[in-house]
């Protein structure tokens, strides 16, 4: 890839019209081109440079060169273009190199490609002012405040540990942040790294706009992608922060942190997850700090990659029981969200209530925070609300009616989905009594 082909991250990147234009090896590109035709049968050199997304001057090439080895032939011709097949020796070529990897998608880039597009595209290049932050934060009430730290964190694109009791909005906050960059990016459908494919791309994870360029005109081994949101929870485990070698197709996948790259890694529930606390840490003091990580390959290879991307760490344990000092200092952003006062509850109320079609008053309001603090004892949880909006509601799916909120209502929603501690205290009481008798 020439050094001028990305001036920035919004420019096409020209398709490769030669195999040396690719960055990728003559002999790979045609053990993958070969792999290809085997797999699909029949192909034209347009339908095979398609499936490699190769513009049709490179795969000539490669058909030109397996050609004169004998590994294909021609068929016929459609529309001026030929169509091939694999030889019988190509056919068992194609076995011998499916045994040693089954991959016969897009063609990779190359790690040095890959490696400098995602340094042009960094997250910390982003330009974010206050207008896009509060965009897309409008469906949630927040202070000035909160809103000014998680600009000024997003801005500094590094990592962000947002804590403080359950209930009180940190995952909402972290699933917003990357709404926030209104910009997009490439991402590359796999990576080659010492012969060996690093398959990068993944549907769930990176969302792809919806005007792509054009095969031929474009490299289209590279997608152009909104930036990318990786949520992992309580199932992240050691494996996923490294390569993944599938046993039976041997080619590997990214790991989460890869996937992120360019966009934003959030990590809910931390502390909770299937690594410690400790574990996670330490395998990423180094890339939180100098923004690279290391990966390894089956058979040891070690090799570096970008670490790109901006942290969210959510939690509702206390932070300074997951992490020491050493790693609390490479998180530059901490938001601590406590409860909202009254007048910032009651609007999360009025907009729950508004978005479901129910009727809104500030003394239904006052009474509903006087109930959860008379009978229940809980604080002003943001949360509460549209859980409660949404216990109204379903009751009244199942009687049939319309949702309405009144007293009556909001005391029903509130026995169903509150244990009041006088509840609780007499199930204790009972279940004593019981034991005793028995």
């Amino acid at each position: 890839m020439p050094e001028t082909l990305i001036a920035s991250p919004a420019a096409t990147i020209p398709a490769p019209h030669t195999v040396p234009d690719t960055g990728i090896r003559r002999s790979f590109l045609e053990d993958l081109a070969l792999k290809t035709l085997f797999v699909s049968g029949e192909l034209t050199l347009r339908e095979l440079g398609e499936r490699m997304q190769l513009s049709l001057h490179v795969v000539d090439e490669l058909f030109n060169t397996m050609r004169k080895e004998q590994l294909c032939e021609v068929k016929g011709m459609v529309a001026g273009i030929h169509r091939i097949v694999t030889t019988q020796g190509g056919k068992r070529r194609a076995l011998e190199l499916l045994e040693l990897s089954q991959y016969t998608g897009p063609a990779p880039v190359s790690l040095e490609d890959y490696v400098r597009l995602v340094r042009a595209q960094t997250v910390q290049g982003a330009d974010i002012h206050q207008g896009d932050i509060r965009r897309a934060f409008a469906h949630l009430v927040l202070n000035d405040e909160t809103l000014e730290r998680v600009g000024t964190a997003v801005v500094s694109g590094t990592s962000i540990f947002v804590y403080g009791p359950t209930g009180g909005g940190k995952t909402s906050i972290a699933e917003t942040v990357p709404n926030i960059y209104p910009d997009w990016v490439w991402i590359p459908y796999a990576v080659e790294v010492d012969s060996q494919i690093i398959v990068l791309y993944d549907a769930t994870t990176h969302r792809p706009l919806e005007e792509q360029p054009s095969w031929g005109e474009a490299d289209t081994r590279w997608v152009r992608c909104r930036r990318p949101r990786v949520f992992v929870g309580g199932e992240l485990t050691p494996e996923m922060l490294d390569l993944q070698l599938n046993s039976i197709s041997r080619f590997y996948t990214a790991p989460l942190q890869l996937k992120a790259n360019n966009g934003v890694l959030i990590i809910d529930d931390f502390g909770r997850q299937r690594i410690r606390p400790e574990d996670l840490l330490n395998r990423w003091i180094v890339p939180l700090d100098r923004r690279v990580d290391f990966l390894t390959l089956r058979g040891g290879k070690k090799f570096e990659v970008p670490f790109e991307l901006f942290v969210v760490f959510a939690t509702n344990l206390n932070p300074m029981e997951l992490a020491d000092e050493a790693f609390m200092r490479r998180i530059q952003n901490k938001i601590r969200l406590g409860y909202p006062p009254a007048p910032q509850f009651k609007e999360i109320l009025r907009r729950n209530c508004e978005k479901f079609s129910l009727h809104y008053s500030d003394e239904l309001a006052n009474y509903f925070i006087d109930l959860l603090a008379a009978r229940y004892h809980q604080p002003l949880r943001p949360c509460y609300p549209l859980d409660i909006v949404h216990q109204i509601v379903w009751t009244a799916r199942y009687e049939g009616h319309e949702g309405v909120l009144d007293t009556a209502s909001i005391d029903r929603a509130c026995r169903n989905y509150f244990v009041s501690p006088e509840d609780a205290d007499k199930e204790r009481e009972s279940w004593a009594k019981g034991v005793r008798s028995f």
